[in-house]
Parts: C-alpha cells; structure tokens; sequence
C-alpha cells in the first residue's frame, strides 16, 4: 500500500490552519513548566511527521501508527485524537512501534506479516471504533512525564484520553530504568517502554515513549 502522503503531516497542517480543536478531550492539568523551565509548545504530530515515510521495513519506527490515527481522522475528523496536533495540550503518548502492531495482528489472526502494509491492513479490520479506543487508551492527557519520572512511579494508575480506563506503571528495575505498563487485557503480556525511544520531543508539553506491544484497553 502506497501513501503519497502522511496522516501525520496533515495532522500537523491542520494544526498550523487552527484547525485541531480538541472535541470532548479532558482538559490538560499539567503545569506548563518543568524543572523551572517553560515547556514548548512543539506537537508530537510535528515531530513524528518528520521522518516523511511511508510503509517501509523499519520495524522500530511508527508508520502502523501514523496509517492508524490516519484512518481515524479520516472517518472521524472530530475524534479526541486531534489532539496530537494540539501542543498546547500537555499529554504524554504510549507509542506502539511497527514491531509492536505486528505482534498484535500475529497475536488475533495467528499470521504473522512481513509487510506493514499487510499489518495494518490486518489491524484496520478491527473496525474504526476499536482502532480509536486503542489510540485514545496510549495517551495520557494532562501531564507530561518523562522516562526519569515514569522510573520513579512505580504503581502509579495513569488515567488516559479513553474515558474511564487506566494504564498502571510497573517498574522493573530503577536501576536499568525498566518500566512495563499494565493494560486492561489480562491475558497477554504487557508492553515495556523501549530504550532508545524515549523521551520523545522532550521539553514540549507533548512528550512520548515508544512501547514494545501494543496496550490493550479490552479483552482483544
């Protein structure tokens, strides 16, 4: 499947047209400083926008993600998860990776895929509903933690962008900063944040970490 264009550069167009307004998302209750610093107010629909991919053979990168809050957007332009585009909304995003989205269509179909656009093919036959309540189920509105924070927070229920459900931090080892977050499912394994994606956009109200499976906010 071939993108000429990605969802999350729209997004980010939109954003920059005043077009992102947040619909029915929980008001962001973060401070604006951090550390005595003011935040910036850089998006992570910029910021993940940039690598201008489409589909490719990077499995640690986002691009099942960005077709996922793509179809969303399409087919419900209001939905909460303009909010990505929104810097002003302090927020901090659980980021599923290509691998991760794979594991989760191997996981419900029993096949495993090497094409991304075949994963999230598999994926989008959840239904657009379900793919939304996923997305809004990775996102934290309201506060804006850091991977040095989330190792120190161990226990911690995280309300996210779904209404009425929660993420719990479970933290492995302080010493290697080993953090898993426990989903709604509690029949599969649960996600760890992954070395080397964190603290993404890091000094913005938006902040993100990459996850290694995808958070589940039901039985799936």
């Amino acid at each position: 499947m071939h993108r000429s264009r990605r969802p999350l550069v729209a997004l980010t167009a939109l954003a920059l047209a005043g077009g992102a307004t947040l619909a029915a998302a929980p008001a962001a209750s973060a401070s604006s400083r951090h550390h005595g610093h003011q935040l910036g107010t850089r998006s992570l629909a910029e910021v993940l926008a940039k690598d201008g991919q489409a589909f490719d053979r990077n499995q640690w990168d986002y691009d099942v993600l960005d077709a996922a809050v793509g179809a969303v957007l399409a087919a419900k332009p209001d939905s909460p998860v303009k909010l990505l585009a929104d810097g002003t909304v302090a927020l901090t995003a659980f980021l599923p990776n290509d691998r991760a989205f794979r594991s989760l269509v191997r996981d419900l179909t029993g096949t495993s895929y090497r094409s991304e656009a075949d994963v999230f093919a598999a994926a989008a036959t959840l239904g657009i509903d379900t793919i939304e309540n996923v997305l809004l189920y990775h996102v934290v509105p309201g506060a804006t933690i850091t991977s040095k924070q989330a190792v120190r927070s161990n226990g911690a229920q995280l309300a996210t962008a779904l209404p009425d459900a929660s993420i719990t931090v479970k933290v492995r080892s302080r010493c290697f900063k080993i953090v898993q977050l426990v989903d709604a499912d509690t029949d599969d394994a649960n996600p760890y944040l992954v070395p080397g994606q964190l603290d993404i956009n890091k000094g913005n109200r938006q902040i993100a970490h990459g996850i290694s499976l995808v958070l589940r906010p039901v039985d799936l």
